[in-house]
Parts: structure tokens; C-alpha cells; sequence
């Protein structure tokens, strides 16, 4: 075994260290905080690299060579307890990426949070983020994977709810956690009913583990009583996990309102962490979702599942992306649309479909939160676009990496990685045979994120600045209003928008290098006439748009922030359903929390009105009951056996007296006896 594979707990522990010591430092510790926090990401980037290398030409036949380590964590009689970390393709990539791309948002921070007070503090959570979301990539026992899990949910708090002063950001982080604690209830019973059936959580053990072929024939042949297999139920149960945490609907409300947290959170959660882990886990258990060990793409119920509720989410989220306002948030719902995308593409294609795009949307949508982030530092925290405009001439690093993020989004051939990355799942869309719709509201949802990000950049970027706050010189030249980010903000946007374009290198179908690497077995170059028709249409649908979005708001730019959207001034009925949501959050707040609340009343009537009054009516009886017994103890029992114990104590002075020793008083009573006997003898002869 390879000392990188005993030593990969070294990966999280690293950053979980860091954030242990930073814990323990002091407030004005700004600089020891964030060297700590950097340095234990650059190592472990560094391990991460030497685990990568590893995994390299490491694959035997049609299958990927894994390599793990299992150590007891407990002893209970004959049996135990393991917890273990695999090393795989699948570990190795997700590594890189977070630790490379975590890295670069840490640095980012440097200049975003110079003048947060609790500067150090943000570090500290920074880091244990970092620690629990590496903990998930290498873990190969899903209990592991399932503590992990919820240290993400708590360093999600703790970071969306970091300004806890202001309100809305105290709300926010409480409604993630409790959203995605919903999610984690069906997590949890899949792994307790996977253990039950297979007696491991171990995904791989030699044979034994729940991922290998004897524990799935198992499970694939058990049908339960409502007439699907274990293997699907389990899926499904654990799938609810990845819905909360990915975002997907019905669960998504709480991923657009953690915009709430620092923008380098909203990057590290939207690119690298959390919503990540959701996807990363249905890869993970992929073999128990498809039913065979290879991990190959099935009709499965689960996988079915999958694929409908990321294509739902895709256009959904979409949808409501194009009505929103603040920068922030109409890159949080084009996030929820893209965990859509990953999903669709795990169900309709496989493991290397899904993770190629998660592995290009982190760089890019990286690159467009901390973009995101330069703009709202350069107009002095301004978030909603209509209040901006213009920045390209203030900020034009920003606005050249971002427009590059912009393009890998859309999909904008062919040049950009997300172009490659979405194309691939729509091709596997296409050829999905249980049903076209998929494939329908993918290329839907394509023309919606080409739209919306049209829009937000031709608000943001062209056009007039319209934020009334600040005077101008007649240069165009700003005193006191936007300006470029430090070069600790602009740098690592340019190195994310360099990946962003050179990671279509290692994805395209001349070069399928990405899917031959995860899947263990060589992949054919080359083009066939589905995906040439489908990468037509994929790209018709990208300029459409991108035509319409400058058509409508770049060709006439708004003059003012408080002129009208032009799609509102088309359809101002449908513009508002957009712009609030679907009504989703109201929808959940009139009956989920209206019902919880109510219900929450309802137990509080019952604890406070209907048992203590019970318990007062039982309480009385106690004591009524217990004085009765006194009565009775004191004034009938007591009296009865005090007379009882006087007239035996009595009888035996009287018996006592009879055999007092004395030989005359013993003839007395002889005589006495003798006398009535003889009275009663002639009595008795009389007669």
C-alpha cells in the first residue's frame, strides 16, 4: 500500500487543525489566522497532488484499482465498528479541486475581509468547512462520511449566519440548517437500513464492503412491500440527503438565501463544499443506485429519480434566475440550476458525465462569486444591478474574468469548459430512452442561463453607472465610487479564469481523457451524428440566448435603477411570478411552518393546559388519597389493634396469673375444677 493511501487522513486533518489552533488565537491575530488557514491548504493541495499522481495508470482492465485503509473504531463483542478512507480517481479529482480552488477563495478572502472585526474568526470557520468537506471525499465508510456530512451543515451555519448582528443573516443560516436537516432525516434511515442488510457501512473491504458485489446482488434481489428492491429504497433514502444539501426541489429555498453570508462563503459553498458534496455523494454510492459494480448508467427507479428531479430543478431554478435582482442571488439560483444539470447528467449518463460538470462549475462559478464579490468591494457593497452599470471601464480585470466566467456558464462553444461539460450531459439526455423530456428541459434550461446571465452582465458591466450615491468627474473617472479589487482579490480571478477555458481540454470527445479516467477503461474519440446534432442544437440555443439577453438589455441599457425591466414591461404577470420565486417560500411558510407552528401550539396547550392539569387532578387525588389513608391508619386501623394487642396483652396477665408457681393456688383451681365436674356429672345423671 502507498504511504499517501495510510496517510490520506492527513488531507482534512491539516485544515481542521488549523482551524483548532485558530480557535484558540486571539482577535487582533488577523495575520497568524490567515497564514495558518493558507498554509494548511497549500499542503494539503500539495498531498492531495501526490494522491492524484498516484492514481494515475492505475487502472486494471475495466476496473478502476482502489486503493483503502479500515481501522476499528469500536469493539463490541465479536463485532466492530470500521471507519476507513479510500483513494480512487473519484477521491483523487474531488481533492484536487477542493483543496486548489479552496486555496485560491482563502487568498481571495485576504482582501475581501480586511476590515472585518472578527477577521480571525472567519478563518477559523473557513477552515473546518474545508476540513469536513475533504473528510467526505475520502471517506470510505458512510458513517464517516455521514459525521462529515454534518460538520458541512454546521461550518454552513456558522458561516452563512457570520454577520449574526444583522437579522436576515441569522435567519438564513438557521433556515439552512433546519432545511437541510430535513434531507439528513432520509439520509440517516438509508444508512441505518443499509447496515441492517449488510452488517457494514465499509463501501469497500476486500469483498465485504456495501459497494462490492456480493453485498448489491444481495440487496438487488430483496424486494420490499411495496414492491421495489432494498437496493432502491435505500438509493432513494439516501438520495434525500443529497436533494437538501445540493439544493434540488423541493429542498433548494435555503440555497439562495445563504447569499447572506461573506461572498467568499457564498463561493466556497457554491463551488467547492456543500452543494458539491450532494452531487459527489450519488457518486459516490453510484454502484448501489445502477445495481451492478461497474457503476455504468441504468434505467434504475433510483437513477430515474435522479435524473427527473435534476431536470426539474435545472429549469426551475433557471426560471427564477431571470427576474432576480441582487448579483448574488441570481448566481445562487443558476447554481441550483447547474446541481439540476450534475444531477440529470449522474442519471442519464454516469459518474464521469455528472463529475465532469461539477469539476468545470466549481472554477467557473468560483470565478463568478468572487467576481461577484470584486464588484460588490468596488461599489462599496452595493448588491442589486440596477444600482450599477458601467463597471467595465472601473473594473476591468473584473469584468474580463468574469465574462469569461459568464461564457463557461452559458456554455459558449468552444472555448470554454462549461460548453463541453453541458454538452455531454445533453447528449446522454438525448439518448436516455425511458423519455425525451429530460433531454427537453436541459436544452430549455440552456437557453434560460444563457438569457439571465446576458442580462445581469449588461446591467452590471455595460450601459451608465446609476448608483446615485457617488459624484463623477467628467472623465467618467470616479471619486468616490467604483473601483478595481486589491490584487490578492484579482489574481486568483485570473488564474480560475484561466482554468475555466483549459479545462475543455481534458473533456472533449477528441480527447475524452476525464471520462477514461474516472471509469477505468479506455473511451473512444470521436463524434457521432447524435452528438454533432445535439452540439447544434445546443449551440442555436446558446446564441438565441445570448441574442435575446443583448437585445433586450444591452442594445438600450437602463438609464436609471428605477427604470422597468424590459421583460416586466412584456409580461409584468409572469415577470413577478419570477421575481418572487414561484411563490415557494410563501407557499412553505401558508403550510409546512403554518402547520409546524400550529402543531408547535398545539403541543405547547397540551404540555401547559391538558397534562398539568392532569397531572394537578392525579396530584390532588395523590394527597386525597394519602389523607384518607391517615384517617383509616390513625382512627381505625391504630385504635382496632391498639384494643386488640390490650386484650391479648390481658389474656396472657390472666394466663401469666394460672401459672404463677404456687402449689396452693394450683390445688385451688383443682378443687374448683373437681367441684364443677361433679355438678355437672349429677346434672347431667339427674336427667
Amino acid at each position: 500500500m502507498d504511504v499517501i493511501v495510510k496517510n490520506l487522513w492527513l488531507i482534512p486533518a491539516l485544515p481542521l487543525l488549523a482551524a483548532g489552533v485558530t480557535a484558540l488565537a486571539k482577535r487582533p491575530q488577523r495575520q497568524f489566522a490567515a497564514t495558518l488557514a493558507i498554509g494548511s491548504m497549500t499542503l494539503a493541495f500539495l498531498l492531495s497532488c501526490w494522491a492524484f499522481i498516484g492514481t494515475l495508470g492505475r487502472h486494471a482492465g475495466a476496473d478502476v484499482e482502489r486503493q483503502i485503509h479500515n481501522v476499528n473504531w469500536l469493539q463490541f463483542g465479536d463485532a466492530s465498528l470500521k471507519l476507513g478512507w479510500v483513494l480512487d480517481p473519484l477521491t483523487a479529482i474531488m481533492l484536487v479541486m477542493v483543496t486548489f480552488v479552496g486555496l485560491l477563495i482563502f487568498i481571495y478572502s485576504v482582501g475581501y475581509m480586511e476590515h472585518d472585526e472578527n477577521f480571525t474568526r472567519f478563518f477559523c470557520f473557513l477552515s473546518l468547512f474545508a476540513a469536513a468537506m475533504l473528510g467526505i471525499v475520502i471517506s470510505n465508510s458512510l458513517l464517516l462520511l455521514f459525521i462529515s456530512w454534518e460538520l458541512v451543515g454546521l461550518s454552513s451555519y456558522l458561516l452563512i449566519g457570520f454577520w449574526y448582528d444583522k437579522p436576515s443573516a441569522a435567519a438564513a443560516a438557521k433556515k439552512a440548517f433546519i432545511v437541510t436537516r430535513i434531507g439528513d432525516m432520509g439520509f440517516f434511515l438509508g444508512i441505518l437500513w443499509l447496515y441492517a442488510k449488510t452488517g457494514t457501512l465499509l463501501f469497500y473491504d476486500n469483498g465485504n464492503g456495501c459497494l462490492e458485489q456480493d453485498a448489491l446482488t444481495r440487496l438487488v434481489a430483496q424486494t420490499t412491500s411495496v414492491g421495489i428492491t432494498v437496493s432502491t429504497g435505500i438509493s432513494l433514502l439516501i438520495f434525500c440527503g443529497a436533494i437538501g444539501k445540493s439544493g434540488q426541489v423541493p429542498l433548494h429555498v435555503w440555497l439562495p438565501d445563504a447569499m447572506e453570508g461573506p461572498t467568499p462563503v457564498s463561493a466556497l459553498i457554491h463551488a467547492a463544499t456543500m452543494v458539491a458534496a450532494g452531487v459527489f455523494l450519488v457518486a459516490r454510492v453510484y454502484p448501489l443506485m445502477s445495481g451492478n459494480l461497474e457503476g455504468e448508467a441504468a434505467n434504475t427507479a433510483a437513477l430515474q429519480a435522479v435524473t427527473w428531479v435534476g431536470a426539474i430543478t435545472a429549469v426551475f431554478a433557471a426560471l427564477i434566475a431571470v427576474a432576480q435582482n441582487d448579483i448574488k442571488r441570481i448566481l445562487a439560483y443558476s447554481t441550483v440550476s447547474q446541481l439540476g444539470y450534475m444531477m440529470m447528467g449522474l442519471g442519464v449518463g454516469g459518474v464521469a458525465v455528472g463529475m465532469f460538470h461539477l469539476i468545470t462549475h466549481a472554477f467557473f462559478k468560483a470565478l463568478l462569486f468572487m467576481g461577484a464579490g470584486s464588484v460588490i468591494h468596488g461599489c462599496h457593497k452595493e448588491q442589486d444591478i440596477r444600482n450599477m452599470g458601467g463597471l467595465r471601464i472601473f473594473m476591468p480585470v473584473t469584468f474580463v474574468t468574469y465574462a469569461v466566467g459568464m461564457m463557461a456558464l452559458c456554455g459558449v462553444p468552444f472555448f470554454f469548459s462549461g460548453f463541453w461539460s453541458k454538452d455531454e450531459i445533453l447528449h446522454e439526455a438525448f439518448l436516455w430512452k425511458p423519455s425525451v423530456w429530460p433531454f427537453c428541459l436541459g436544452v430549455f434550461g440552456a437557453l434560460l442561463t444563457a438569457f439571465y446571465m446576458t442580462r445581469q452582465v449588461c446591467y452590471v458591466f455595460f450601459g451608465h453607472n446609476r448608483d446615485t450615491r457617488t459624484s463623477f468627474s467628467p472623465r467618467g473617472l470616479a471619486y468616490a465610487g467604483p473601483h478595481e479589487s486589491p490584487p490578492v482579490m484579482t489574481w486568483p480571478l485570473v488564474i480560475l479564469a484561466a482554468f475555466a477555458v483549459l479545462l475543455s481540454l481534458i473533456g472533449t470527445p477528441f480527447w475524452p481523457w476525464f471520462q477514461s479516467y474516472l471509469s477505468g477503461h479506455a473511451v473512444t474519440a470521436g463524434f457521432r451524428w447524435e452528438a454533432l446534432f445535439v452540439m447544434l442544437i445546443s449551440i442555436l440555443v446558446v446564441a438565441l440566448g445570448l441574442g435575446a439577453g443583448w437585445w433586450l438589455y444591452g442594445r438600450r441599457p437602463a438609464k436609471t435603477a428605477e427604470a422597468p425591466d424590459p421583460l416586466e414591461e412584456i409580461q409584468a404577470g409572469a415577470f413577478g411570478v419570477l421575481r418572487d420565486k414561484f411563490f415557494v417560500d410563501e407557499l412553505y411558510e401558508s403550510t409546512v411552518v403554518r402547520l409546524n407552528a400550529r402543531f408547535s401550539r398545539f403541543c405547547h396547550w397540551l404540555d401547559s393546559v391538558a397534562l398539568d392539569t392532569l397531572v394537578l387532578i392525579a396530584s390532588h387525588l395523590v394527597v386525597g388519597l394519602s389523607w384518607l389513608n391517615r384517617l383509616i391508619d390513625e382512627y381505625v386501623i391504630n385504635p382496632g389493634f391498639d384494643e386488640a394487642c390490650k386484650g391479648v396483652r390481658n389474656g396472657g396477665g390472666f394466663l401469666s396469673r394460672l401459672q404463677d408457681g404456687q402449689v396452693q393456688n394450683y390445688l385451688r383451681v383443682l378443687g374448683l375444677s373437681l367441684t364443677v365436674l361433679l355438678l355437672l356429672l349429677t346434672w347431667g345423671c339427674g336427667k
